[in-house]
């Protein structure tokens, strides 16, 4: 993610050699694991390195304490949330707008959901996070993407599009995380999501029949 983490959230190091990534990845996926298990509070660095296999003093090379190792958690998990929806609008490009927006609605919930527990936990852990700057950097990747779909779409992109784009990432992201939020269950998943997209797509069409000024 291109963003600059503040100092005191900064990682001591990045891997270099394919051994550091395995252990890198290994001391994240336990970051989870502890998440789950144990909740935000109860996690420790001594415990994410008791499960993952390694020193307390090889997770301290890259990380000083607690809060960097959430934020950097945040940080890949935000950044591949990102790659996925860029790689969406780009396979959408030239598309009609209602298929557009299918598209980008299955593939943030999916990314969302498939692991529903750590999505939920994350959002937990980043409460007492100072994550403004990595948000931030999150948002100017979906939203460049996102409008570079939109504007391509065979049907036209109607007039305000940089509104019509936020407005419609504002509804997508703020009702999957209503979802969270709100605990609901998965049997409602699939016609809530039906909704959200008929929902956009009702708005995209209401914003192109209008002509610009």
């Amino acid at each position: 993610m291109d963003a600059t983490p503040p100092r005191h959230l900064s990682p001591r190091k990045s891997p270099r050699q394919q051994r550091a990534l395995v252990t890198l990845d290994a001391i994240f996926e336990s970051t989870i694991q502890v998440l789950l298990a144990d909740g935000p509070h109860r996690l420790t660095t001594t415990r994410v390195a008791e499960r993952a296999g390694v020193s307390v003093g090889s997770l301290y090379q890259y990380f000083p304490h607690k809060q960097a190792l959430l934020y950097a958690l945040n940080e890949r998990y935000l950044d591949r949330l990102a790659e996925r929806i860029e790689t969406v609008c780009e396979e959408q490009q030239g598309a009609a707008a209602a298929e557009m927006i299918e598209a980008l609605v299955s593939a943030y919930w999916r990314a969302k959901t498939e692991r529903r527990e750590v999505t939920r936990a994350l959002y937990r852990s980043a409460v007492e996070l100072d994550n403004e700057a990595l948000l931030e950097a999150f948002a100017r990747r979906v939203d460049a993407a996102t409008a570079a779909m939109l504007a391509s779409a065979s049907d036209g992109g109607g007039s305000d599009l940089a509104l019509v784009n936020t407005t419609l990432l504002s509804v997508i992201f703020g009702t999957v995380r209503n979802l969270f939020e709100r605990n609901l269950p998965e049997a409602q998943e699939a016609n809530i999501r039906e909704q959200l997209v008929i929902l956009c797509r009702a708005y995209l069409a209401a914003r192109t029949s209008v002509p610009a000024n």
